[in-house]
C-alpha cells in the first residue's frame, strides 16, 4: 500500500482544483478514531484507482482554510473533486463497498 500524499491550504489549488484527474480528498485529523479506521481503505483505493483518480489527504487541524471553504464539519470526510468542483461527499466511517459505490460513478 502506498503512502498517501498530503495536500495543504497552499497546495490545494494546484493539486486538487487544477488536476487533470478526479481527486478524492480525505479530510482527516490525527486524534480522530474513525479517521484511523478509514485510512487503510483510502490507501487501498488509491492503489486500486491509480491512473483514474488522484487520492490525497488533508489534515484539518494544520490546514483550517480549505475545510472551512468546503464546509467540512466532521472528520473523516471524503470529497471527490472533478474539474475544480465537489461532485460527491461522504462523512464518517463507511465500509469500503459503500465508498466505492458512492464515488466510482464519477470516473
Amino acid at each position: 500500500m502506498s503512502e498517501l500524499q498530503h495536500v495543504t491550504d497552499e497546495t490545494f489549488q494546484a493539486e486538487v482544483l487544477e488536476a487533470d484527474l478526479p481527486v478524492l480528498v480525505d479530510f482527516t485529523a490525527i486524534w480522530c478514531g474513525p479517521c484511523k479506521m478509514v485510512d487503510p481503505i483510502v490507501a487501498e483505493l488509491a492503489d486500486e484507482w491509480a491512473g483514474q483518480v488522484k487520492v490525497l489527504k488533508i489534515d484539518v487541524d494544520h490546514n483550517p482554510n480549505i475545510p472551512m471553504q468546503y464546509m467540512v464539519m466532521g472528520v473523516p470526510s471524503l470529497l471527490l473533486f472533478r474539474d475544480g468542483e465537489v461532485k460527491e461527499r461522504m462523512t464518517g466511517y463507511k465500509p469500503k463497498k459503500h465508498i466505492i459505490a458512492k464515488f466510482s460513478k464519477h470516473f
